[in-house]
């Protein structure tokens, strides 16, 4: 390593990684700073999506993740994490579009749907000539999901969905969208796959509106839904998602991104900061030759480096099959406190140039105001490590 170069591995961690994941790693980032970065902040500005991305995104072959077999890369956990990590340090908005296409619509028809649904919608997800989405979060409903108020009816050989999802990421242009909803001939809450028309055009009931004016992930299209009397073949119903533990079961399974994804937003602000601090000129000497500056970044690599610790040990569990939920849950609370912190400080530390796009650090910042909300919030994840800690659950 030169003395120009940043070093954000402290420990060492990308020793653990085989020559697979290392080769996945160095790809996306090859890709996310050739393809991603150019453009990102014109379209984050716009609170416009780069559709031109998602072709190259396909020929990264990426696409699936840990799923095998349907044309899916069967990525290790660790590699899966190198893709969440290494798009999330370009960009939070394009590492969501894949984490949505991958983890939530892919994992959930991956996890509850037969053979013939994984054969019928899996490849062309996998090669992304088509986009899924996830519709789980409503309105009235974020961290209670379970109390979710879609409602489903069989009626023939369809089931009648009535209802509103919001915050639903590629929902006004999906070809296909998990949507869960509540059977009334059992109150259990199962998930259901709406596609478009062979037209392209979405089906009658199912109205998309997507969100404005948000100040983190701009670039991320993501609607309100209002579905009315929405007609969904009884054959698109995924026949293992019996309840709603079956759709914790998958964020449970796709936690673990969230926690790479506040990993390369931290290395995305550390980064900056040491660079900003090298090259900065205040007072006649480079602002990182101070004291203060120099303890900043000290603490600043600190968390980072517990952050991949915590990661990688969360993908080698997951691997063996002994992660947990409330692991997940861990894992995904403390690295999106920090990555938090860390994109703060390194927001702090280059003072008002720190507000500009161009120097990436606002952009973080505002995505892993984001990151720290989706998926389970943090006080939503303490107690569910506090209910594995105790044994008694907080929830009303």
């Amino acid at each position: 390593m030169t003395d120009s170069e940043i070093n954000s591995d402290y420990y060492l961690v990308d020793d653990f990684l085989n020559d697979e994941e290392r080769a996945i790693r160095l790809k996306v980032r090859a890709f996310a700073d050739a393809e991603v970065l150019p453009i990102i902040n014109d379209y984050w500005d716009r609170a416009a999506f780069p559709f031109e991305l998602i072709p190259k995104i396909a020929g990264l072959g990426i696409v699936g993740g840990t799923i095998e077999g349907y044309g899916c890369p069967g990525l290790s956990r660790l590699g899966a994490g190198m893709v969440s990590l290494e798009m999330s340090r370009a960009d939070g908005s394009i590492n969501t579009f894949i984490g949505v296409q991958s983890g939530l619509t892919m994992g959930t028809i991956n996890m509850l749907g037969s053979e013939e649904q994984k054969q019928r919608w899996l490849p062309g997800l996998a090669a992304l000539d088509l986009v899924g989405a996830f519709g789980l979060t409503e309105p009235n409903h974020g961290s209670d999901s379970v109390a979710l108020e879609t409602s489903a009816r069989l009626d023939g050989a369809h089931y009648v969905l009535n209802g509103a999802k919001r915050w639903i990421g590629n929902a006004s242009f999906a070809d296909v969208v998990v949507i869960w909803a509540r059977d009334e001939a059992d109150a259990r809450v199962k998930a259901f796959v709406m596609e478009k028309n062979p037209d392209g055009s979405f089906p009658e009931g199912y109205d998309a509106t997507v969100i404005t004016g948000k100040v983190g992930k701009r670039a991320i299209l993501q609607p309100d839904i209002v579905i009315t009397n929405l007609r969904i073949p009884a054959e698109n119903r995924l026949v293992n998602g019996h309840s709603f533990k079956d759709a914790v079961r998958v964020l449970n399974s796709t936690r673990g991104g969230a926690s790479w994804e506040a990993l390369g937003h931290g290395i995305a602000a550390y980064e900056a900061a040491v660079a900003y601090a090298r090259d900065r000129v205040q007072f006649g000497k480079p602002i990182g030759s101070y004291q203060l500056v120099q303890n900043k970044l000290a603490n600043m690599l600190a968390e980072l480096t517990a952050m991949q610790l915590l990661c990688f040990r969360l993908a080698t569990l997951a691997d063996q099959g002994k992660m947990t939920g409330a692991m997940a849950s861990l894992a995904k609370m403390h690295t999106a406190q920090k990555a938090r912190w860390i994109c703060q400080e390194a927001r702090d530390m280059l003072g008002g140039n720190g507000l500009l796009l161009e120097n990436h650090v606002a952009r973080h910042l505002t995505d892993m105001e984001v990151v720290h909300t989706y998926e389970g919030t943090d006080s939503i994840q303490s107690l569910l490590i506090g209910r594995d800690i105790t044994g008694i659950s907080a929830f009303a």
